[in-house]
């Protein structure tokens, strides 16, 4: 863009680069007589000062004589930075004084040619200091504007309404949006700072006023929260900032801000907090300098603080032992990471409580979510011991119950109650007869350790510590009270003060208990023995919920369990030697034949009482025969032993005096039981080992056998080999069912060497398996016994073949027919 002023003379003047220079042309003409005209780079004239247009009479293109050429000077005047001239054209830079910088050039045209005077170039070089200082003025103008117009936009765009305040005159200059807040229309607000007063509410006018005479006498900031009362009664919350700014003298000459409506906000935020204050959830949020922002109730209830002393506070400052702990861990890992996070943790005193907690981050800093679940941890923590002591007791009951041997039972319990109960401990019985005290005719028999490395201290010392005691002990006590007797403190000095010195002394000293709870193990009224434990307090099984002290119940009724168990085993081992006695009694000890090598056995079922009616018996009654019998009366207890005891007896005598063959005594003796009203059913095998001179001549021996539904005899070769005789016959009906019935006789030789095994089915039947597959289990084990002696042989085909704990008694005869060639 140029400038070209007009002259009285028909001169012209040009400012070139710059079109916001107007009011420059107008100021020029105005000291200078001239007249300005502006133009576009094309010659269109867009402003015209007065004289101009009484010149041009319009805005219209004018076209100077020497345009181009003015043009051209100017461009030379912006680029060398001096003054420029020619016939008729004169030119001067304008430069800033700020920075040197070239901003235009100012330029004359004279109608006519001629040379320009020093003093007309002092003029333009003079005249170009106010167009700089305009030109620069233009550009700040045109800046405020466009930031004007920014904030404008930015303020409308966010209902943010700015003020005014003129100190000086004070006028107050508010925008639509601030007017339409305080309930006036424009015609309305004259802009006064009474008329503000008189809108506000007359709770919010002190406070108010003294945040605007402190931002006044400070020229400093200004920051109010009030409400506006409406003409209609309505009531609006507005949040205020702004500025005091000062005059030459540094005080304040006028005040600049904004304000915005924050009804909406405000009510929002305190239906919100209404709802936080009302939830029965506690809660709180800290920024990210972890301060405490809010507390609800809740909160403050289970934080034990007043919000007071915690609002604004630092979080970890109010709660130290948080540092290093769950909480802190978890806060700062959602914080940093941006990610919500949930758990569980502990607080020590003086909260002393269990806390489940979700937390979210934000941009403001953190929420937090909090449950007092104490009690819901303590229930669980009830329920857990109340599970695990029901858990011991039930192992202690299940374990011991699978033995009926007291000693074994000893063992198992020692093992069973720790650790759960005690570190270590002991287990003693006692002996029921003997001389002395009772505490005398104790014996430890089960000792334990929770560290393996230790047991052997243990047990040593349980095998020393009776015979070491020199006095009144916790075991006398107990013993003579039948009640607990317990030691919490100081275990080791007090049963060190009852030993005498010496090892077992020493090795208490080294194991060192803390503690020592004795209990009675008692059943019917009786003290069978004493648990005697060391170091129970912690231990899970005594443990109480919210108690220090030990809770012997568990204890108790793992002792009342085990002595019931022992108690068990005592009786089951009286009774089971009471009915091997009555059932041996009625069994015989084999006959001394000779070539023959005979070997018996009776082992009972596993319960006492079930002694049951198997039988063997082995006898001579004629010259050069063995009668062999193995039988077995339906039924385990006492009335079947003594039908089994009758049978026997009445089968011997028919045998003995009627020297009949087997199937004859058979049927004899099922005879004989129906007209005696015996009412017993048993499977019998009777057999005649027929060994005459000729016989042995022969190196053999001849069986004749009959059998009343009962096991085939097996015989065993000397080679190994398992022959299962009658294998290919049925099997007779057992005595009780048809006494009528014929018997059959089946006729074998056996060789020297080889051994007759006769048996009832509790040696191989099972309650799980065929008959069939016992049976060849039998065999199999049997051919394998080829190499030992008849008792010996026994033995083993009890060991491998009949459990631990039979449910049916077994008999078994063995013959064999020693070979004398060997």
């Amino acid at each position: 863009m140029r400038w070209r002023v007009h002259g009285s003379d028909d001169a012209f003047l040009g400012v070139g680069n710059d079109a916001g220079l107007a009011p420059t042309a107008d100021a020029i003409a105005v000291h200078v007589a001239l007249a300005a005209e502006l133009l576009d780079a094309h010659g269109a004239a867009v402003h015209l000062t007065p004289t101009a247009r009484r010149l041009v009479g319009r805005p219209e293109v004018v076209h100077g004589p020497r345009s181009h050429e003015l043009s051209a000077l100017l461009e030379r005047a912006t680029q060398g930075r001096g003054a420029v001239g020619e016939a008729g054209l004169l030119a001067v830079p304008l430069i800033a004084p700020a920075d040197g910088a070239t901003l235009g050039a100012l330029g004359v045209h004279a109608a006519a040619e001629s040379s320009w005077t020093p003093a007309e170039v002092d003029l333009l070089l003079r005249l170009a200091t106010p167009v700089v200082a305009q030109v620069e003025q233009a550009a700040l103008w045109r800046d405020l504007r466009a930031t004007r117009a920014r904030s404008d936009l930015a303020l409308a765009a966010a209902g943010i309404g700015s003020f005014d305040w003129d100190l000086t005159t004070g006028h107050l200059v508010w925008d639509e949006r601030l007017t339409a807040l305080f309930g006036y229309t424009p015609e309305e607000f004259v802009g006064t700072i009474e008329e503000f007063e008189a809108r506000l509410h007359p709770e919010d006018l002190p406070h108010t006023r003294e945040a605007l005479d402190g931002a006044i006498a400070a020229c400093g900031d200004y920051d109010a929260e009030y409400r506006v009362v409406r003409p209609d009664g309505s009531v609006r919350r507005v949040e205020a900032r702004g500025r005091a700014l000062p005059g030459l003298d540094g005080a304040a000459v006028r005040v600049i801000g904004a304000a915005y409506d924050t009804t909406d906000l405000r009510e929002g935020e305190a239906r919100v907090a209404r709802i936080l204050e009302s939830m029965t959830t506690a809660f709180f949020s800290v920024d990210r300098q972890w301060r405490f922002s809010y507390i609800n109730r809740g909160a403050e209830t289970l934080l034990g603080l007043p919000r007071e002393e915690m609002l604004g506070n630092d979080l970890w400052e109010l709660f130290p032992l948080a540092l290093g702990s769950t909480f802190e861990r978890e806060y700062r890992g959602a914080m940093d990471s941006g990610r919500p996070t949930a758990f569980e943790a502990y607080y020590p005193a003086p909260l002393d409580r269990w806390y489940e907690v979700r937390a979210w981050p934000d941009v403001d800093g953190l929420a937090v979510y909090f449950h007092d679940i104490t009690e819901r941890r303590a229930d669980e923590a009830r329920i857990r011991l109340a599970v695990a002591r029901s858990e011991l007791i039930a192992a202690v009951a299940s374990e011991l119950a699978g033995t009926l041997d007291a000693h074994e039972a000893v063992g198992r319990l020692a093992q069973l109650v720790v650790p759960t109960l005690a570190e270590w401990c002991i287990v003693s019985l006692v002996e029921q007869d003997g001389p002395g005290p009772e505490w005398r005719r104790l014996k430890d028999l089960g000792s334990w350790h929770e560290d393996p490395a230790r047991r052997a201290s243990v047990e040593r010392y349980a095998a020393l510590r009776l015979g070491a005691l020199r006095g009144p002990s916790f075991v006398a006590q107990t013993l003579a009270s039948g009640e607990p007797t317990v030691n919490r403190a100081g275990a080791t000095e007090g049963i060190a003060a009852m030993l005498e010195p010496g090892e077992a002394r020493d090795l208490l000293l080294e194991l060192a208990p803390e503690d020592v709870v004795v209990l009675p193990l008692r059943a019917q009224g009786r003290t069978l023995g004493l648990l005697s434990l060391y170091g129970v307090a912690g231990r899970a099984g005594l443990a109480q919920v919210g108690q220090a002290e030990p809770d012997l119940g568990t204890a108790l009724d793992v002792a009342s369990r085990a002595a019931l168990a022992l108690d068990n085993a005592r009786l089951y081992t009286q009774q089971r030697q009471v009915a091997e006695t009555l059932q041996r009694s009625l069994l015989t000890e084999p006959p001394q034949v000779e070539g023959l090598e005979i070997a018996v056995r009776y082992q009972p079922a596993a319960e006492a009482a079930r002694i049951g009616g198997d039988w063997y018996d082995a006898f001579v009654a004629q010259q050069d025969v063995t009668t062999l019998v193995i039988g077995d009366v339906v039924g385990h207890d006492l009335e079947a032993a003594a039908a089994m005891g009758q049978a026997r007896a009445l089968l011997r005598g028919i045998a003995a005096t009627t020297g009949e063959d087997p199937a004859s005594v058979l049927r004899r003796l099922d005879e004989a039981l129906d007209v005696l009203k015996a009412g017993l059913s048993a499977t019998v095998l009777v057999a005649n080992l027929v060994r005459t001179p000729e016989d042995r001549t022969l190196h053999r021996a001849r069986l004749c056998w009959s059998s009343a539904g009962h096991p085939p005899p097996l015989v065993l070769t000397a080679e190994g080999d398992v022959i299962e005789l009658g294998a290919t016959s049925r099997p007779d009906l057992l005595l009780g069912i048809d006494h009528a019935r014929q018997r059959v006789d089946h006729e074998s030789e056996i060789a020297e060497g080889s051994t007759l095994v006769l048996f009832t089915d509790g040696l191989f039947e099972r309650r799980d398996e065929g008959y069939r597959t016992g049976l060849d289990r039998l065999r199999t084990v049997l051919g394998g016994l080829a190499d030992l002696g008849v008792e010996d042989l026994c033995d083993a085909l009890l060991q491998e073949l009949v459990p631990e704990r039979p449910t049916d008694d077994v008999a078994l005869a063995v013959v064999r027919l020693r070979d004398d060639r060997a």
